[in-house]
């Protein structure tokens, strides 16, 4: 590749602008989450132990073992870690030179000490994407020791980039391989985008219309996903920089159709992100319109062949993949029909043999990959002047070149969990290493839909509450599908937790989710900040004046309205009736008393301590401020923020330029004052000649014409 400086700038605030949304929106549900009187007290999870901080940190490492210093609650800690990490954020996307590897270090260490207690609330696999690529934005980061100066672009920075290519294949090329080798059916059947769009946990309005598509086409778009997903990965690592960019754009698409269908928080835009990396200056500079301009030439003939081989080795690989895809997939066209046929003409156990041959090979290529730009960054290092200059960067080049020959390594085991003999070669040590820095979530492995829920219909809990235990009144949730005639909303990049476990409670039985009976027990109690997690706007919740005296919770299956079958369009889904989900319980009841005793949530909550001290005073306020809006108003509002920031910051630098050239101010003839002079540390002002080289450009030119010409 070529120089990276544009697309890793990129990477690194798109990467910032991430976390400031997972803090945002951690924040506003972490008292209806973890608070005392919430559904999955924080405290439990940091029970006091006696033993020193440095061996709880080593257990456990959490920057919530420092509350009792602070004077503060665990859930007060969360809070706390959250505000600071919304604050690094905004700091990372507006302020470019502090944009570097302590920041991001500090950023990675925040998310991960939430991790470490998050719970079920945060056991997802975009949760551990973003802590395996801000460890590795610590790499990527410049490190500035001078702030106000804009850090240079090292030599080593090309292998540390490298890494996130990787990571952008494995979460790519895992997520294809799984829904073959899950044996789903739905998969298998190129059927299972006729289910995804009404199953997946929040969809968005734009997936009614693209669930009313013919089931041809929908076969179609499984076919694209598993090319997309399995084989078009595998160009990540292509030496042609134009396959690269087709790589890239392709899978751009992909995570915008998704987005666009479906509410997956910051998931999508994260791996938009990780794209970056296929990318290089050439291409950036082509975005903003700034590509140098090429001079029309006679190329030579070994240019003109060379470009020619080029072309034709593209075209070779397009028409393979367009081959193959027309081949395994079984496509054709029925002109009578006007349809596209497919469907999957290899078997399981092709597949796996052919696993089994590919995943050492894409090792084997990423071993390449990684070595060639080891070497080549080794030998721009080496070509640096001055010894002293060169003894520093070979020291930079040796201790980047191992970081990322150490993380490639660890990478492999949780990426060869796709193939058993892959994993079982992998050598002792390796998996020694693993097991060190599992707790720290440095590589994770991944997987996305690897089975389709919900082919019968979308299993849906639905809570009921009441007064005499007769008539019976549901409970609306602001993001999950309940009434039948609101529009599926639009929440990204915004992660309503509660409602995406809803949604994996619905799958199994209720004793499957204990947090549930946590759940029902709170909303009976009228805990306020467990019903804001349900409705923000408190006025919308049935029981705002009076909590009910019984709940129950009922399972139903739901269909989305198709648009030429359902008599009537004002709503968007039906449902079914199928089964009572969790029995009417209420305060006091043998059945909820018992469950609670069993998954541990009748310990005694402690007291409540008075707010004296700076800091748990500052987080009430701050609390207070922020409580009437839902967690994506707040999302957004922080973004607006930071763009008015940045544009007042570039306003305000121009407005300092224009400023230095003050009226009746000339330029001296012969000189160019705005290049060639600049103030030193004591106000004076020195001179400096523009290069020699560039005064005598033209008459070197000159004199290699008049050779030209007397030749």
């Amino acid at each position: 590749m070529g120089e990276i400086s544009g697309p890793r700038g990129a990477f690194l605030w798109g990467t910032a602008a991430i976390y400031l949304c997972a803090f945002a929106s951690l924040y506003i549900q972490i008292p209806g989450l973890y608070g005392k009187e919430g559904i999955l007290p924080v405290r439990r999870m940091l029970p006091f132990t006696g033993k020193p901080l440095l061996d709880q940190l080593t257990d456990s490492p959490t920057l919530l073992w420092l509350c009792p210093w602070l004077g503060l609650d665990t859930e007060q800690g969360m809070e706390l870690i959250c505000l600071l990490g919304i604050g690094l954020s905004i700091i990372a996307l507006v302020i470019k030179p502090l944009r570097d590897c302590f920041i991001f270090a500090c950023l990675w260490f925040l998310y991960l000490s939430l991790y470490q207690v998050g719970q079920v609330f945060l056991y997802f696999q975009w949760d551990s994407l973003l802590l395996e690529t801000g460890f590795l934005a610590i790499l990527v980061a410049p490190l500035h020791l001078q702030k106000w100066r804009a850090a240079p672009s090292q030599h080593h920075d090309v292998i540390t980039f490298w890494l996130v290519r990787w990571l952008f294949f494995r979460l790519m090329f895992a997520s294809g391989v799984v829904k073959l080798t899950s044996r789903c059916p739905t998969w298998w059947g190129l059927t299972a985008l006729t289910y995804h769009y009404e199953t997946q946990c929040i969809p968005t309005a734009a997936a009614w219309f693209a669930h009313q598509l013919p089931s041809w086409f929908q076969k179609f778009s499984v076919v694209i996903v598993f090319v997309l997903e399995i084989v078009v990965p595998l160009l990540f690592f292509a030496p042609n920089r134009r396959l690269r960019l087709f790589a890239f754009y392709t899978q751009i698409l992909l995570q915008v159709l998704i987005i666009i269908t479906g509410n997956y928080n910051f998931f999508n835009l994260l791996t938009i992100v990780l794209g970056f990396s296929l990318l290089d200056d050439q291409h950036a500079q082509f975005w903003h319109r700034r590509g140098k301009k090429q001079h029309p030439e006679s190329p030579g003939w070994s240019r003109t062949l060379q470009a020619l081989i080029v072309s034709l080795i593209e075209l070779a690989v397009y028409l393979t993949l367009v081959y193959g895809t027309i081949h395994y997939f079984g496509l054709s066209v029925d002109w009578e029909k006007r349809l596209i046929e497919s469907k999957i003409v290899f078997t399981f156990h092709e597949f796996t043999q052919w696993l089994k041959i590919v995943t050492p090979l894409t090792i084997w290529i990423g071993v390449l990959s990684l070595s060639w730009e080891i070497i080549k960054s080794l030998l721009s290092s080496l070509m640096v002047r001055g010894f002293i200059a060169k003894l520093w960067a070979f020291s930079q080049w040796a201790v980047f070149a191992a970081a990322a020959i150490a993380m490639f390594a660890v990478s492999l085991v949780p990426y060869t969990f796709i193939e058993y003999e892959a994993s079982s070669n992998l050598r002792p040590e390796i998996r020694r290493l693993y097991d060190m820095v599992d707790r720290y979530q440095l590589v994770n492995s991944y997987g996305l839909f690897r089975r389709m829920t919900g082919v019968g219909g979308r299993p849906e809990v639905v809570l009921e509450g009441s007064y005499d235990g007769q008539r019976w009144t549901e409970i609306e949730f602001m993001y999950k599908p309940g009434n039948l005639s609101l529009a599926p909303p639009m929440v990204t990049p915004h992660q309503p937790r509660l409602d995406w476990q809803m949604w994996f409670a619905a799958l199994g039985d209720h004793r499957h989710s204990p947090w549930f009976t946590s759940f029902i027990h709170r909303l009976l109690q009228g805990k306020r900040n467990v019903i804001r997690l349900v409705q923000v706007d408190e006025t919308k919740y049935v029981f705002s004046t009076k909590p009910p005296t019984y709940i129950r919770a009922q399972l139903y299956k739901y269909w989305f309205t198709m648009h030429r079958t359902d008599s009537s369009l004002n709503d968007w889904w039906t449902r079914e009736h199928v089964r009572e989900f969790f029995p009417s319980v209420t305060l006091g009841d043998p059945n909820l008393e018992s469950l609670l005793r069993e998954y541990g949530f009748k310990d005694k909550v402690p007291p409540k301590r008075a707010v004296k001290d700076v800091l748990p005073f500052i987080l009430k306020l701050t609390r207070e401020q922020v409580e009437p809006y839902s967690g994506e108003q707040v999302i957004w509002g922080l973004y607006v923020a930071v763009l008015l920031i940045s544009l007042l910051k570039r306003l305000t630098n121009r407005e300092a330029k224009e400023s230095q050239l003050k009226p009746g101010w000339r330029k001296p003839e012969g000189k160019d004052v705005s290049g060639s002079e600049e103030a030193d540390a004591d106000g004076r002002r020195k001179e400096f000649r523009r290069s020699e080289g560039k005064v005598r450009l033209p008459t070197e030119e000159q004199s290699l014409e008049n050779v030209r010409r007397r030749k």
